[in-house]
């Protein structure tokens, strides 16, 4: 509860009106009417704001008769007569709370219009039109009109009795709450409520001030604030265009998932990282890719935004697309989660434009899973590889080819990870080594179980309390290898499951799967027999999941420079944030950004006319680094001298001086290669 302050009743500004007003006086002035535009999100308010809100009412109708209770601001922007809606307020901002508000209202008027009828009839002026009491005074979006309607009114269409939706659960928990007699209390306390009314002109920014008002409270989400963007501004007629044709097709095929698309679908498009941490980084990458465009280039950029949350819908559900082996390799990634998904959109809609064909798509799909699978196998992060690959496929098969070949790890280091490292996702690997397209209805088995009870015994003989410790220990380290593992039919796994391996023996013996089968062939269960079936998996293994042979190195942790990014401060004494930089094949000691700035912008002027002429382009549009004279005092450097001289201001921050050598990196053609190898304190600091 909060006492408003006095404040003017109405204070104005050049495009932009606010008013002190009080809510239930405003809701029932006859010429209210609040429409819902389609680029709002969905009412989405759980019972917690509800009880929140009632609790709120139920205050300040207890307080002083001179106190009331603030709600926030309303943002609303007023639209002219037009034959279907009448004269009526576009709301902006303030949906979640107006209609929690009218469905609170809704819930007391039905409960006591029996036995109150003339207080029913003021409530009901907060709800609909007096010219037409069919009509609601709040208009949601039509998708979900007739819902909010159908609750504010007590009907139900024939065979909804058991519809689901947030309007009925927070009006049936508002009319959960109110107990007998408690009505004119709720009332009194709903017309102590107060807000700002903030109507704008027509020369008023909506789309920043609606930003602003949202940069506190319960703040939307990244996919709502892109919708609102696209839609904000244009009329009527073409927001529903845009909305039916391109946006509602994007939520059918992204579902709840749509915030992952767009972050996705921008990191495919970037080459960049996109941070979902926190904030609103994805709205943001989007504003920056797509500035306010008339309703024609909107259009083409909304066909294919929705063509790509269709691909995306693929990889939701891969069962859906049509080739069934692509489908099938989809599946298979989807064991690693969503990680590499950008990389996969782009891979898809370049074969669906007749740039990748059939054969090269797959190879690619499985060389992906290889990457993924073989960098888990030897404990190396997949983090912040994706955009890299994104920018290596856009080049081309042959760039994509070198770039996971690059970062995959090597035959020597995978089997070194199989022989004593556990296994990551086994029920993929056992299935795809068991030929099996589809490992559901099978369980992993573990040969020597994780935690044997005293009885369990390798051979027959000998109890597992009886092994001498180092034999035990022996064992536990490789439970979970790839030599200890197997899959089994669900009932058999039922019969497996920490039997003894003798009686193990006759199970697997039953498996359909030859892997599992072949167990049944030793006498006794070892640590030896362990490594040898490592092994001989580890063979077929490496053909399966196989790295791409076309560079001879093997991975060693190197950034691209277009994903380096700044890592916190240093520790006392310490001087190397880089190991290393490798420099288009050169090797190069840079100890740190300062110095890497420095040399890249020398070696660009030096290198050829075409480089020079990136760094002075570069400078022009950033407004340096680069500059034809020492215009203030601080640290410089000069690269060029003569009639024509040059001088690196050298007192940025290292933020700037971190993405100007991207820019300029890009701009002359050559990020793609360099490469930076973070200390081991760099990584620390990440």
């Amino acid at each position: 509860m909060s006492t408003v302050t006095p404040v003017p009743a109405s204070a104005t500004a050049a495009h932009v009106q606010a008013t002190a007003v009080n809510t239930i006086g405003w809701l029932q002035a006859p010429e209210t009417t609040i429409v819902v535009p389609v680029y709002q999100r969905q009412y989405r308010w759980d019972i917690g704001g509800c009880e929140q809100l009632l609790s709120d009412v139920r205050a300040v109708s207890a307080a002083d008769a001179t106190d009331t209770h603030f709600i926030g601001s309303i943002l609303s922007t007023a639209a002219s007569d037009d034959t279907e809606s009448g004269a009526h307020l576009v709301l902006i901002d303030g949906q979640q709370r107006l209609t929690t508000l009218m469905l609170l209202v809704a819930a007391l008027q039905h409960s006591l219009r029996d036995e109150d009828p003339a207080l029913a009839a003021e409530l009901s002026r907060v709800l609909v039109r007096d010219d037409d009491p069919s009509r609601t005074k709040l208009r949601p979006h039509r998708a979900w009109a007739d819902v909010f309607d159908s609750v504010v009114h007590d009907r139900r269409a024939p065979g909804e009795q058991a519809r689901e939706s947030r309007f009925d659960d927070n009006y049936a928990f508002f009319r959960s709450q109110i107990r007998p007699g408690e009505a004119p209390s709720i009332w009194r306390g709903l017309q102590k409520l107060e807000h700002v009314s903030i109507t704008l002109g027509p020369e008023a920014n909506a789309q920043q001030t609606f930003e602003s008002l949202n940069s506190t409270g319960e703040p939307l989400r990244d996919h709502e604030l892109i919708h609102n963007y696209v839609l904000m501004g244009l009329t009527h007629e073409q927001q529903s265009e845009i909305e039916n044709e391109y946006w509602l097709p994007i939520e059918e095929a992204t579902g709840e998932q749509i915030g992952a698309f767009w972050r996705h679908y921008l990191v495919m498009l970037t080459g960049r990282e996109v941070d979902a941490s926190g904030g609103r980084a994805v709205y943001d990458a989007f504003r920056h890719e797509f500035p306010r465009l008339g309703v024609e280039a909107l259009r083409g950029h909304a066909a294919q935004w929705r063509e790509y949350a269709e691909i995306y819908g693929l990889l939701l559900d891969p069962a859906h697309t049509p080739d069934p082996e692509i489908g099938q390799q989809f599946a298979y990634l989807g064991t690693f989660g969503r990680g590499v998904a950008p990389l996969l959109l782009r891979l898809y809609g370049d074969h669906v434009h007749g740039l990748l064909d059939r054969d090269e798509l797959i190879l690619s799909l499985e060389q992906v899973q290889s990457l993924l699978l073989r960098r888990a196998i030897v404990g190396i992060s997949t983090d912040r590889l994706v955009a890299r690959l994104c920018r290596a496929a856009e080049r081309g098969r042959d760039d994509l080819v070198h770039a996971i070949a690059r970062i995959t790890p090597s035959d020597e280091r995978t089997r070194v990870g199989l022989k004593y490292g556990d296994l990551p996702h086994p029920r993929y690997v056992l299935g795809r080594l068991a030929g099996l397209t589809d490992p559901a209805g099978f369980d992993v088995d573990h040969v020597v179980p994780v935690a044997p009870s005293d009885d369990w015994s390798p051979d027959g003989d000998r109890r597992w309390a009886d092994l001498e410790a180092d034999e035990q220990n022996s064992f536990r380290a490789l439970s979970q290898t790839l030599g200890n593992l197997t899959l089994l039919e669900e009932p058999l796994a039922d019969r497996a499951f920490d039997a003894s391996f003798p009686d193990k023996r006759r199970v697997y013996a039953a498996s359909d799967i030859s892997l599992t089968a072949a167990i049944a062939e030793s006498p006794a269960w070892s640590t030896a027999e362990i490594a040898a079936r490592t092994a001989r998996l580890t063979e077929a293994f490496l053909r399966v999941w196989a790295r791409p042979a076309v560079v001879s190195i093997d991975d060693d942790n190197l950034t691209p420079v277009l994903d380096a990014r700044l890592r916190r401060g240093w520790p006392r004494g310490w001087q190397r944030e880089f190991d290393y930089v490798e420099f288009r094949g050169e090797h190069w000691e840079v100890a740190d950004i300062r110095y890497l700035f420095n040399r890249i912008f020398q070696r660009l002027w030096a290198e050829s006319p075409e480089s020079r002429q990136a760094v002075i382009d570069f400078s022009a549009r950033r407004g340096g680094p680069v500059y034809s004279a020492m215009a203030w005092n601080g640290q410089w450097d000069q690269i060029a001298g003569g009639d024509d001289p040059r001088y690196l201001y050298m007192g940025w921050d290292a933020k700037y001086m971190l993405s100007a050598v991207q820019g300029v990196l890009e701009e002359a053609g050559w990020a793609s290669e360099v490469f930076l190898k973070y200390s081991y304190i760099g990584d620390a600091m990440a």
